[in-house]
């Protein structure tokens, strides 16, 4: 009982936080109903002279994962954060809105029902995020302005990782050992986030435990999304429509990211000559967190580069 009562004491200061967070960068938080599916989202601004931007979070992450990086970016700017498919706030259902084509359908879905494609818009999205907007791009190539990719998945990497080999293991477990990227213990815990980030930060045990309660209840959803996004339809769907991509396009990647090699950032620009590559020295997977004002600057100065209004970018041909 006593146990309870603590995790949900952390779990309280840990939406507060956020909350508090949000108000202070000006972000408020809707729901957009669609049939009986609800997305949950946050955003600031109003659509007006430069494109709205549509981001896109990792796996088992949520909206507030931009956070960081929001505090950066002009506050003029029409921004929406959305948590996607089954994640935080947005509706759970079954596993087929788990895999990359769903997350799609279902964030398109989203578009339409907030009237973000009024006007073509900036996707950004990370990690799996990534590979969601990648597949996006491609399939409502009229609705993308220009999209950012940050270390996303969905790729053929040339060179392998650290976490590469853990998934080769978990394979040859018949995925009985634990998911790195899931953990259930504060060891666990601080395992992923130094797999996730290069930076070393040293973290109060009670945190670890407070962010391992705050994940504990959603772990096996977490494990249905892996196994959907590893499937043979999901693990290479970036890579399988890159050619489809006709919006400029934007990689920035930390170079030692040991969950998706930077190599990969090779692979989108031989696809797509001509897109933006942007590396990151001393940074790992966790490109928003360990460096949100070096990653904001970066996708200002391309939205930038590329005209002034969501009118007037130049397509691919």
């Amino acid at each position: 009982m006593l146990q309870r009562d603590s995790e949900r004491k952390r779990n309280s200061i840990y939406q507060f936080l956020n909350r508090y967070w949000r108000r202070t960068l000006g972000l408020q938080v809707r729901y957009a109903d669609c049939g009986g599916y609800r997305f949950c989202y946050s955003y600031r601004g109003k659509p007006g002279f430069r494109p709205s931007i549509l981001m896109l979070h990792g796996f088992s992450a949520h909206k507030d994962t931009w956070l960081t990086m929001v505090k950066y970016l002009p506050k003029h700017l029409h921004i929406l954060c959305v948590d996607m498919p089954g994640h935080e706030g947005t509706t759970r259902t079954n596993s087929e809105d788990y895999s990359i084509q769903g997350q799609v359908k279902r964030i398109h879905q989203f578009v339409e029902n907030v009237r973000l494609n009024r006007k073509p818009f900036h996707l950004v999205g990370t990690s799996m995020g990534g590979n969601v907007a990648g597949v996006y791009a491609a399939s409502f190539p009229s609705e993308i302005c220009s999209i950012t990719l940050i270390c996303p998945a969905g790729i053929r990497y040339p060179c392998e990782t650290k976490f590469d080999n853990h998934l080769q293991d978990l394979e040859h477990s018949h995925y009985t050992l634990s998911i790195p990227l899931i953990p259930s213990t504060p060891e666990e815990m601080e395992d992923m986030l130094r797999l996730c980030s290069h930076v070393r930060f040293k973290i109060p045990q009670q945190i670890l435990q407070g962010l391992v309660d705050v994940r504990l209840p959603h772990n096996d959803f977490y494990q249905e999304v892996f196994m959907e996004i590893l499937g043979e339809n999901s693990r290479y769907a970036l890579q399988e429509h890159l050619h489809l991509i006709t919006a400029p396009l934007q990689v920035i990647w930390g170079k030692q990211d040991q969950v998706v090699d930077v190599s990969g950032a090779v692979v989108v620009a031989e696809a797509l000559p001509g897109c933006r590559v942007d590396l990151l020295e001393n940074c790992g997977h966790s490109v928003v967190m360990e460096r949100p004002r070096r990653t904001a600057k970066l996708i200002m100065e391309f939205i930038i580069s590329l005209g002034t209004t969501s009118g007037t970018i130049k397509k691919r041909s």
